[in-house]
């Protein structure tokens, strides 16, 4: 027998069923979500007017492609029934973009940092500056923005908007939530840059593969190395991961990493660390913060031309990052690796390495090389990711807060 509150909590789940149904099919009629979400047409009817009356669905009519008979009626989200703003932070620039309700992106600039040297306290204050700029901009009030959402590469707190750890700002750690109260009442998230991608992807599996998608990586090359891991979970769910690759051992004492250690695989594949070997920098040195893209460009012209040492700097990068690989399929399984960030740009110099690197290990020798595959369009993947993530989170709050379905 169910008891009050576990009723409620099955109204709530369906009617997050059925939200997260809209989000992937868009627009539907009452019997496709019911179809969708195998609830009953009583269920979803209960739900959907529930919704309707909280003004978090609307319904349109759709008129048949023959003019004839009477129009479907559909069910979407209400655009103005809240806001998404999402914050990217990468290297050199912060961007920001803001989203309605239903998915639409409605706003966005990016704001160049690749100059600024400013720590951890001033860079928040241009985080506030921004997140004022583009409400003024769209003209939104600010109770209408439900939920911040930010990424970076870096180490994040899995359950607090905590910057842990950051390429840019190291050991000082940033709270986000903390320093957005008390102007922002909007919830706030903060997410490593490479696990979204990794969850972008795998959603883009999912529908090609359906059932059959079991896992994925994403490995990120640029200023930093980044990898993100999606797995089917037993009961259809996904466990998305962002392991601290970038600064797993590879060669122990060393090229100095950014971190402050010595030998990691990004003390080696970094845009830095190319830059480095490539001018047969000591390998103590302090490495760079930011490397313009200009340079590797330049390092990349003289390799495909033969010059040997720019070209050994690629393929030492492209071995070290195959030596970590290899450890991760050994840790976890076999699996596609997507290859992204704009050091995809150096594939063809860095293959080889790669192809090396993972070659010594006993699982490719055994199970053979993964599929290896370059996807170009990061930062495209890095917004769907946060899409993807925090207007679940949005549903999830939304229905939480009070909005009932049936049961």
């Amino acid at each position: 027998m169910l008891t009050k509150s576990s009723t409620e909590l099955v109204r709530q789940r369906n009617s997050v069923l059925v939200l997260a149904t809209l989000r992937r099919h868009g627009a539907l009629a009452h019997t496709e979500i019911s179809d969708f979400t195998r609830l009953s047409s009583a269920t979803v009817s209960a739900i959907t007017a529930d919704l309707e009356k909280a003004q978090v669905i609307e319904k349109s009519e759709q008129q048949a492609a023959s003019g004839r008979g009477r129009p479907r009626v559909l069910l979407r989200q209400r655009r103005d029934c809240g806001y998404l703003i999402v914050v990217i932070i990468s290297s050199d620039a912060v961007q920001y973009s803001l989203v309605d309700y239903s998915g639409k992106l409605i706003d966005r600039f990016s704001e160049d940092r690749s100059h600024d040297p400013a720590g951890a306290g001033r860079f928040v204050n241009g985080v506030r500056q921004g997140l004022e700029r583009i409400l003024s901009r769209s003209r939104i009030e600010r109770d209408k923005v439900l939920l911040i959402s930010i990424s970076s590469k870096g180490l994040v707190n899995s359950s607090e908007p905590v910057l842990v750890w950051s390429p840019i700002f190291g050991s000082d750690q940033i709270d986000f939530e903390l320093a957005l109260k008390p102007e922002w009442k909007a919830k706030v998230i903060l997410d490593n840059e490479t696990l979204l991608v990794a969850a972008a992807l795998g959603a883009h599996e999912e529908n090609v593969k359906g059932g059959d998608f079991r896992s994925l990586a994403a490995l990120s090359l640029g200023h930093s190395i980044g990898l993100g891991i999606i797995r089917r979970t037993s009961y259809g769910g996904h466990d998305v991961s962002a392991p601290n690759f970038g600064h797993m051992l590879h060669m122990a004492n060393g090229g100095l990493c950014r971190c402050g250690t010595r030998g990691c695989i990004e003390a080696y594949a970094g845009f830095y660390a190319i830059l480095r070997t490539a001018f047969e920098v000591p390998l103590d040195t302090i490495p760079a913060k930011f490397v313009p893209l200009a340079e590797l460009d330049k390092i990349a012209a003289r390799a495909r031309q033969g010059h040997r040492i720019s070209g050994f700097a690629f393929r030492q990068a492209g071995l070290a990052l195959g030596n970590g690989l290899s450890r991760m399929l050994s840790l976890t399984e076999r699996m596609p690796i997507a290859i992204t960030g704009p050091g995809t740009r150096y594939y063809d110099l860095l293959r080889q390495g790669i192809e090396e690197g993972l070659g010594q290990s006993h699982v490719v020798r055994m199970e053979g090389m993964p599929d290896l595959r370059v996807v170009a369009d990061e930062q495209i993947l890095v917004f769907e990711g946060h899409l993807n993530r925090a207007l679940a989170v949005i549903d999830e709050d939304i229905v939480v807060a009070g909005v009932q379905g049936g049961d």
